[in-house]
């Protein structure tokens, strides 16, 4: 059984008179351990289906299964928690707190779990030292480079252990060296920690990173590369 299932998923949103389907009766299977980048001109179903993976948005219809739980007939309280312990988002725009430090940014998930202040330290320690700033937990986002930032908010996202990390467009912002850098960190997250990554990308040299890159119009899936197919397009 693959962790993510998905059938005939479909978000429908009402603007005004008008019925807006961004995301129309998609069915997908995202194996444990996976790294996918979803692609797709604006307004593509891409970051609808992460919010609803990521347990931000409901479907209208359709099932969303993840490691056998029916993630959208959880309660609100049992959502939360759910999503809690399976999910991680990286933000384009980070979205940490200014009056926050580094550290304190990351420690922000954590304090949903029931954790002593020790082993909240330890958490928040290991996360900075994964995305190498340890050295940096006492900065504040102001004085931190883009990609600084960038790694703090993966650190947030990985604070908690989720199975599954949803990024959308964590490249968007960045400049090219920065983000090669970035991609070497999710790349490294998700081979040698096993962690389920998805990820929207607009950027194929961003998308070449993953094992597999679907792409999306008009709310359905109509293409599918590996890996090797996405880097051979971007190398032509």
């Amino acid at each position: 059984m693959a962790l993510i299932e998905c059938r005939k998923l479909t978000r429908t949103y009402k603007k005004g008179d008008l019925e807006i389907t961004p995301l129309r009766e998609l069915d997908l299977d995202i194996e444990e351990g996976h790294f996918l980048a979803l692609m797709g001109p604006s307004g593509s179903g891409k970051t609808t289906l992460l919010n609803l993976i990521a347990g931000i948005d409901r479907p209208t219809s359709g099932s969303l299964a993840i490691d056998g739980i029916e993630v959208s007939r959880l309660s609100r309280s049992k959502l939360a928690v759910w999503r809690s312990d399976y999910v991680g988002y990286i933000f384009q725009l980070y979205n940490l707190v200014p009056t926050l430090t580094a550290y304190e940014n990351v420690e922000l998930p954590l304090l949903l779990h029931t954790l002593s202040r020790s082993q909240r330290h330890a958490k928040v320690a290991l996360a900075l030292e994964l995305v190498g700033l340890a050295d940096r937990h006492d900065h504040y986002p102001r004085q931190l480079s883009g990609g600084q930032e960038q790694r703090v908010a993966i650190a947030r996202a990985i604070v908690t252990d989720p199975r599954i990390i949803v990024a959308d467009e964590p490249t968007g912002d960045l400049d090219a060296t920065a983000a090669e850098q970035i991609m070497e960190l999710l790349g490294r997250l998700n081979r040698e920690m096993g962690r389920t990554l998805i990820m929207v990308t607009h950027d194929p040299k961003t998308a070449a990173h993953a094992e597999r890159t679907l792409h999306l119009e008009k709310g359905q899936l109509v293409e599918s590369k590996t890996r090797m197919q996405t880097a051979t397009a971007v190398s032509a």
